[in-house]
């Protein structure tokens, strides 16, 4: 099964560490009208992304409220926040660098426009450019978070090369520039997706020690298309939580 019927499989049964942009610029507000600011006591803490009517998609160490329908979150009022009914977080998350970095909230939300996801695993060429987008600090050293949506694009990083200037084995994830850049992804929007070939093929996970100067290391995101499941048996051991 792959991703797609794992949330087909939650509307029947129901249910940072990473990022900020730096030296991003501000998205088109026409733009990416799937990007969610995931919430804490209504204080931005991640993105996320609409990728069916009933599940924003984030990182696993984020937390739960969503506001949906603005880039610009000095805009937000009540009809763009959503209390969550559910979360499913990967069953085997413990904590960002050791993987699984996947979560799925659940509420009915109004689409405005969705995001499709990877339909098979993915092999996304070294340089290929894709972008990240963010509502964290935009440069590095600042506190709190901008109120406009930013957006960068972002080059793919071979999958040896990130382990290698990682020196530890990365499972399931995907490598993008930070490394040897002076733009890229910091503490504030763990969570949002990367986005290949109009694909949110990846989430915004960890980068380095919460350095956002990138001086040898790339950026890391969980590999969505990684996750697929070979019987429900899989799915029913997702971890699922009510909020109450």
């Amino acid at each position: 099964l792959i991703i797609h019927e794992l949330i087909s499989f939650f509307l029947h049964l129901f249910s940072a560490l990473g990022s900020e942009i730096i030296n991003g610029k501000k998205a088109d507000e026409k733009s990416m009208q799937y990007m969610a600011s995931v919430q804490n006591n209504k204080k931005h803490t991640c993105g996320g992304f609409l990728v069916s009517k009933d599940f924003v998609m984030t990182a696993a160490h984020c937390r739960f409220d969503v506001v949906l329908g603005t880039h610009d979150l000095r805009k937000e009022n009540k009809k763009m926040r959503y209390g969550v009914k559910m979360i499913c977080r990967h069953p085997a998350f413990k904590e960002v660098a050791n993987g699984n970095d996947i979560m799925l909230l659940k509420k009915h939300f109004l689409a405005l426009s969705l995001i499709p996801l990877p339909i098979q695993k993915l092999n996304l060429e070294e340089n290929e450019i894709c972008s990240v987008a963010g509502w964290g600090p935009t440069e590095p050293g600042k506190s709190g978070y901008v109120n406009e949506l930013q957006v960068l694009d972002v080059p793919i990083i071979n999958k040896d090369k990130c382990q290698k200037l990682w020196r530890r084995t990365l499972k399931n994830v995907i490598c993008t520039g930070g490394y040897k850049a002076k733009s890229g992804i910091c503490q504030g929007d763990s969570g949002g997706p990367l986005v290949c070939n109009e694909s949110a093929v990846g989430i915004v996970s960890f980068n380095n020690n919460n350095s956002c100067k990138y001086p040898d290391v790339p950026n890391v995101y969980t590999d969505i298309s990684r996750f697929s499941c070979g019987s429900l048996v899989v799915l029913h051991k997702l971890t699922r939580t009510n909020i109450h």
